[in-house]
């Protein structure tokens, strides 16, 4: 038996009962399950004011691995597929947590949390390891969105997080 890609599930921040992506801004753990892949089922849609001048943001959620009984070993998480739009980007840091443990909360989408480094990785090969996600185990992940100076319309902006691994027979 294998792990396969309905095992590995990404869930909101900001408490238990955090329905609200805008929320999600580090914390313990939510019960409310995620999709990454719209960013608009994480972060608000960029105002007139935001893409005129600009705009960072930032979200955690948590990478759960939900199969009963296996280990994901050497865990990574990449961007398969970051945002089409040439005003917006997505970056992608491990939470400062340990493993199962609660992330740290910023004071607001705004702020950076600490000790946290951002990058872009687009392969398995150069994704952000995580190590061993026992079953039920959790990790944090922070999202970083970043809107350029006069950015432009763009109505379907997405990204794509991957998480892989291996498991022993």
């Amino acid at each position: 038996m294998a792990i396969v890609a309905g095992d590995i599930d990404f869930f909101l921040s900001g408490g238990a009962a955090n329905s609200d992506p805008n929320a999600a801004i580090g914390g313990a753990i939510s019960t409310t399950e995620v999709t990454t892949a719209t960013l608009h089922n994480l972060f608000d849609v960029v105002s007139g004011s935001e893409a005129s001048s600009g705009d960072v943001e930032f979200r955690c959620i948590y990478v759960k691995n939900s199969h009963g009984s296996i280990t994901l070993e050497n865990t990574v998480v990449w961007i398969s597929s970051n945002t089409p739009s040439g005003d917006s980007t997505i970056d992608i840091g491990l939470g400062s947590s340990a493993i199962d443990a609660t992330e740290q909360t910023v004071a607001g989408e705004g702020f950076a949390p600490s000790a946290v480094t951002f990058s872009a990785p687009s392969t398995l090969g150069t994704g952000l390891s995580i190590g061993s996600l026992a079953a039920g185990s959790t990790k944090a992940i922070w999202i970083r969105r970043t809107i350029n100076v006069s950015a432009g319309v763009y109505d379907a902006d997405t990204a794509t997080l991957n998480v892989g691994g291996d498991t022993s027979a």
